[in-house]
């Protein structure tokens, strides 16, 4: 699934369903711990050349369209500058008017912050200010995989003109309601299930049947060998779309990976945390049927075709989850260059097999054209090395003009290990498989349990060793 940072990339989205200040709320009361490190009541967070970045939650009045120009005028009279918006309409609305929340961050003279905020406050309700962690929040447990629901609304059909189903409307409310199921869906419930339309199918099987005629000289041995057992108890074929609830098991039984329905297109770290979990946040939407060989965003074609054979790789998993447990906790830079790493290795990569390239990368092996270009002699080949894959720019319209080749997929998890160890967070964290939690090493006692425990696997195969003689 293609990720997209929140801020840096995008920098006028909104999350559907809820703001920040839920989020933080929701996170912090379900955790017995504020987190490794917090600013407490320090809202200024960032400061340069005497300006300071403030994070905002207000509330206006839809009694009448004067309160927003108000608030517009507040922010152009003290010159800020506003690098984040989202809304929604509040929950706190009265007599059943649609009344709008924001939430706000905004750059301001450091002189002004006092006057601003009070200026603010005189055209709009119920104005907050809040923190900015020192290290941002990070699932520790796989139930709160509930609360990482930011959503990029880049390519959203109801707001993308580019997109084929904009102009389609009855396309738009299929969508709504398939993205409903994910919204609803919390840790443990059953997987939700679609009842594709015989247009839905059509689109699926023109996408199959022209991906399959290639995939045998193009794609690698691993991903063929899994598509056949997909195809023999997972019902892929050309006339049915796989259920989530169906390859979701199989993962599980494989690789331990389990899916999880998401609405749309996650921001980078949500995304990247759930794979942390061995949790992958796959769409169940289809593309436009205008448009069968092209998508602006995920879907279930690039989901099921793309990325599920390669997860049911246990050396691929592995290397999956080693960029999610990386991005637990890290910096915004950092996660931007993780999820530039997931880009050129789980999306776009390729790898070498008998001496021949083959791709492995789901945005690859779900597009007929570029699967075709990336084993062209157009494009650049470079060895995989995950400092200079971060640093790599890439294209997200058209082909990619380098390509990062892989000696093998057990290679890359250790040099994907070693660029981990580089990442500066002030803590370090352990994932634990039988409780689906991530355990902080911030004790002497934390870690010399981890040790014994790891002691006893030693012992185990040190065991199995001398019994083989």
């Amino acid at each position: 699934m293609k990720t997209e940072s929140v801020v840096q990339n995008v920098p006028f989205t909104g999350r559907k369903k809820s703001l920040i200040e839920d989020a933080r709320k929701e996170r912090e009361s379900s955790s017995s711990s504020p987190g490794p490190s917090r600013c407490g009541d320090n809202f200024v967070f960032h400061e340069k050349s005497g300006k300071v970045t403030l994070n905002i939650i207000f509330a206006l009045s839809n009694e009448k369209n004067a309160g927003f120009f108000k608030a517009g005028k507040v922010f152009e009279t003290f010159e800020a500058r506003l690098l984040h918006l989202e809304s929604r309409p509040s929950r706190r609305s009265k007599n059943g008017m649609a009344d709008l929340e924001f939430f706000m961050k905004c750059e301001v003279h450091s002189s002004d912050i006092d006057i601003f905020i009070n200026s603010l406050k005189r055209v709009a309700d119920d104005v907050r200010m809040i923190s900015e962690e020192k290290v941002p929040w990070f699932p520790r447990k796989i139930s709160d995989l509930d609360k990482c629901n930011h959503l990029i609304t880049k390519y959203d059909p109801d707001l993308d003109q580019d997109h084929p189903g904009f102009i389609d409307a009855e396309y738009r409310k299929r969508r709504a309601f398939i993205a409903e199921l994910a919204f609803n869906y919390k840790q443990d419930d059953p997987l939700p299930r679609v009842e594709y339309t015989p247009e839905e199918i059509a689109t699926w099987r023109e996408v199959y049947r022209t991906l399959t005629s290639i995939y045998p000289t193009h794609a690698c041995q691993q991903f063929l060998e899994v598509l056949q057992q997909l195809e023999r108890e997972c019902g892929y074929g050309e006339d049915r779309i796989p259920q989530l609830k169906d390859v979701s098991a199989f993962l599980k039984e494989r690789t331990g990976f389990q899916l999880r329905p998401v609405a749309g297109l996650l921001s980078a770290r949500d995304f990247l945390a759930s794979l942390a979990f061995r949790v992958f946040q796959c769409t169940q939407y289809i593309r436009h049927a205008s448009a069968p060989m092209h998508s602006p965003e995920p879907d279930c074609c690039h989901e099921l075709l793309g990325h599920i054979p390669m997860l049911a790789n246990k050396e691929f998993a592995e290397f999956s989850q080693e960029i999610g447990l990386a991005s637990l906790g890290a910096s915004d830079e950092d996660i931007e260059r993780l999820s530039t790493l997931y880009w050129f290795t789980v999306e776009f990569g390729l790898c070498k097999q008998n001496g021949n390239v083959k791709a492995y990368g789901a945005g690859l092996l779900s597009s007929y054209g570029e699967l075709q270009y990336a084993l062209s002699n157009e494009p650049e080949y470079k060895p995989f090395d995950p400092a200079e894959a971060a640093a790599q720019s890439y294209q997200d319209q058209t082909y990619q003009p380098v390509y990062f080749v892989s000696e093998s997929f057990e290679d890359a998890k250790t040099k994907m290990r070693q660029y981990s160890a580089t990442i500066k967070r002030p803590f370090s964290i352990r994932y634990d498989p039988f409780t689906c939690s991530v355990e902080l090493l911030d004790e002497p006692g934390k870690i010399q349990n981890a040790l014994a425990k790891m002691r006893e696997e030693l012992r185990t195969l040190h065991s199995a060793l001398e019994r083989l003689g």
